[in-house]
């Protein structure tokens, strides 16, 4: 299976990626899940993670987070090793307790004592500083919840919340932490078109602040329009770049086994597909 990957982010050095991939191997229940994994995504970029269902989308967000076991291989965040008070992660909704008698801004507050940030910590050991430690992280749920929109919602509920309100929420959960790396797996499932827009604008304006966000999405036309890199998978790496890189219509045959006259394939850059005619 070929391996694509852009020049320029193959001479770049790890410490100077957001994120560093190298011969990442996952096995569950004795069964390889994904194999060979090699990528690097520069700081404040946001890279698009598509590929079919079972490609093992969320088993490397999971795996890169910690929370699935990695067989083999290493990831980095500038040079070294990823920890968690660098990183956000915004799960799917239904993995989520809703039914938690919490408010938004309780719910947020949570994430945000998970993630006391670099002042904090030092002011978490003086135990007389307390109070200045918890108005720091009062002001970070406070520009949270101002962010996605819902500082007026602060006060209700979780159980209360719409399906694009509980999104907000996650999203502020991660971003309580000022995180550097703010992983989203699928954030736009069935949200109305206000709400993504909404999120898509508060991803990009991140990005431009220096965050670096990794996105699992099945919208690959929202996908080549807002995101600055794709990485195309199926238990490995297809081929990761710009979209118009990634514009050889044989790359999507290959990462999703789609025949060559599949209308995903007229999302692509129009000049890519009028030479592969």
């Amino acid at each position: 299976m070929t391996l694509t990957v852009p020049t320029a982010a193959a001479d770049r050095s790890p410490a100077g990626d957001a994120l560093s991939v190298s011969g990442l191997n996952v096995s569950l229940a004795g069964r390889s899940v994904l194999h060979n994994v090699c990528f690097t995504v520069p700081p404040g970029c946001l890279i698009g993670l598509i590929g079919p269902n079972g490609a093992g989308k969320t088993t490397l967000m999971r795996a890169l987070l910690g929370l699935v076991p990695i067989s083999s291989g290493s990831v980095q965040a500038g040079g070294t090793h990823l920890s968690a008070p660098m990183i956000g992660y915004v799960p799917q909704r239904h993995e989520f307790a809703w039914e938690y008698p919490i408010s938004v801004r309780q719910c947020v507050d949570m994430a945000a004592r998970l993630h006391p940030g670099e002042g904090s910590r030092t002011l978490r050991m003086m135990r007389r500083f307390d109070s200045i430690a918890r108005r720091e992280r009062h002001e970070r749920v406070s520009r949270a919840l101002d962010r996605v929109e819902l500082s007026d919602l602060a006060s209700r509920p979780i159980g209360q919340l719409s399906g694009g309100q509980r999104q907000r929420v996650l999203v502020a959960r991660a971003l309580a932490g000022n995180p550097q790396l703010l992983f989203l797996d699928e954030p736009f499932t069935g949200l109305d078109m206000p709400t993504q827009e909404l999120l898509t604008d508060l991803f990009q304006r991140l990005t431009g602040e220096g965050c670096t966000i990794m996105m699992s999405t099945h919208d690959i036309a929202s996908a080549l329009h807002t995101c600055d890199q794709l990485l195309l998978l199926n238990r490995t790496v297809i081929a990761h770049g710009t979209a118009a890189e990634l514009a050889d219509p044989t790359l999507w045959v290959q990462a999703f086994h789609i025949r060559s006259d599949n209308p995903l394939l007229r999302l692509l850059p129009a000049e890519r597909l009028e030479d592969a005619c």
